[in-house]
């Protein structure tokens, strides 16, 4: 079936098999974030060492996460040095040396971020009409302790038959040896298979030259690239594709 049909909400689609990212996709990481970060603005006093807006803080330190989280996707750095980065390069950018961080800042926040429990608009009922039609499974790049926790502290985990996480996998989504990995565990072929997700490269461009359908996750309304044949904005539009 090609690509634009997809779209068409009356078309019987080939697919058996749904493979969904989870972070920007399903739960929604930066709300959690936002969360995260501004308790631990309060619990760690970080207005004494120099930090005045919460905002502000939280703001630039989602710019970094997600400019590392892409260099991560590539395998241009390691988990280590994407958590090592990311609140030092955030300090820095406000002015302030990264000694003046809590020394367990990171471990904290690693803790508390992955028991946030902010989806994105309908998706438990996004999941619960495509599951009856559909295998569904999670591809995450996300770290193995973190994914977990998410999967269950949501109540995700009855909708997926299989949970692949990059870092217990070895490669990183967009190689393909993750998505033959997710294949094979499926027992299914990349034809009869569809990715969904919100990273371009990753999940996107990562599909689409393994050789599976994609669909774009688009809730910004950011512009598409003229390479991505087709995107959503809210995950329940899902439910009139297939």
């Amino acid at each position: 079936m090609p690509h634009s049909e997809i779209s068409n909400p009356n078309s019987e689609t080939k697919y058996t098999h749904i493979f969904f990212d989870l972070d920007h996709t399903i739960w929604d990481f930066d709300k959690n974030a936002e969360e995260t970060l501004h308790e631990l603005y309060g619990t760690y006093k970080l207005v004494d060492v120099g930090v005045h807006s919460a905002d502000i803080f939280i703001e630039t330190y989602t710019r970094h996460n997600h400019r590392l989280w892409a260099q991560y996707h590539l395998g241009e750095i390691t988990k280590d040095e994407l958590r090592d980065a990311r609140f030092k390069s955030t300090f820095t950018e406000l002015g302030l040396h990264p000694d003046v961080m809590p020394a367990d800042f990171e471990d904290a926040y690693v803790r508390l971020c992955p028991t946030k429990t902010n989806l994105f608009p309908h998706a438990h009922e996004t999941l619960e009409y495509l599951q009856a039609k559909y295998t569904l499974h999670l591809i995450s790049n996300g770290f193995k302790d973190s994914t977990q926790l998410k999967v269950a502290g949501t109540g995700l985990a009855k909708y997926f038959a299989n949970v692949i996480i990059s870092e217990v996998v070895g490669v990183n989504k967009p190689d393909p040896l993750i998505f033959q990995h997710a294949v094979d565990l499926a027992g299914t072929t990349k034809h009869e298979s569809l990715m969904i997700g919100d990273s371009i490269e990753a999940d996107i461009r990562g599909a689409l030259g393994f050789g599976m359908d994609a669909i774009y996750f688009n809730p910004f309304n950011l512009d598409k690239p003229a390479d991505v044949p087709v995107q959503i904005t809210h995950l329940k539009e899902l439910t009139l594709m297939l």
